[in-house]
């Protein structure tokens, strides 16, 4: 069993280091990104760049876009230490972590749309193709159907599925300009990978589309909204007008990894 959960661990990758001397230098309060709310409560409650309105999405959509926000607004590790670098997300969800180093990258994706589908009792399709190859079902594990359950099932798929096989599991969408909230951007490298969630997706009049994307990484951490690091004003929002890479806070993605549940 270790084995596999190494396995998984190793899923995701730091690509920056940082200072833990300098925590309080990078305290959220002081670097808030311009233009958001006061009071964040709902990942749609985060504000629009000029121009652009909120796309007419589907069921799951229109679920992300309800999640509740952690009014903590602090990232922290699954053993209670808060992650030295704060500068990097705008929320965070209200989703446990857990006390075991388990909901990594590509675990968090499987978590929210886990949630959604456990949310709408649709229980036979909560299932996760594993590093092995085989599928698991939540309704195969066990036939209890509460919560507690639940989470049992996602701890043991977050102990033996990782990038390479969320990556397998989704479907390849070829146009950047067809992206929807809860696609998933993710990459399987050798041996490392990430995998990030688009958590709401927006349109101006001239038909150009923007997006907020959230991550946990490694350890296993809070799920967190991102800021666009490339932009001036700490802004969420990434344009699909990014060519071949997605620069984001912690790791780099290609044009070429975006894919569907």
């Amino acid at each position: 069993f270790s084995g596999f959960v190494l396995f998984g661990f190793i899923s995701c990758q730091n690509t920056l280091s940082f200072d833990v001397d300098n925590v309080d230098k990078l305290n959220f309060t002081e670097n808030k990104p311009e233009g958001l709310p006061t009071k964040l409560e709902f990942v749609n409650d985060i504000t629009l760049p000029a121009g652009y309105e909120r796309e007419p999405v589907s069921d799951y959509g229109t679920w992300i876009r309800n999640l509740k926000l952690n009014k903590d607004n602090t990232v922290y590790y699954y053993n209670g230490d808060i992650k030295p670098n704060q500068s990097i997300h705008v929320a965070v969800l209200d989703l446990d972590i857990g006390n075991r180093d388990l909901q990594q990258c590509a675990d968090a994706c499987m978590r929210i749309r886990a949630e959604y589908l456990f949310n709408q009792k649709r229980y036979a399709e909560v299932k996760f193709l594993l590093a092995s190859g085989k599928w698991k079902s939540f309704t195969e594990y066990t036939a209890k159907k509460d919560y507690s359950s639940f989470k049992k099932y996602m701890n043991y798929i977050f102990s033996f599925a990782n990038t390479a096989s969320l990556k397998k599991q989704l479907t390849k969408v070829d146009n950047i300009n067809d992206i929807k909230i809860g696609d998933v951007f993710v990459q399987s490298g050798n041996p490392y990978g990430h995998a990030v969630t688009v958590m709401d997706v927006c349109k101006n009049k001239a038909g150009e589309k923007m997006f907020m994307i959230s991550q946990s990484y490694m350890p296993a951490q809070s799920i967190e909204i991102l800021i666009n690091s490339q932009s001036t004003n700490k802004s969420p929002w990434y344009s699909t007008n990014f060519k071949e890479e997605l620069i984001t806070p912690e790791w780099t993605f290609t044009i070429k990894d975006l894919r569907r549940f």
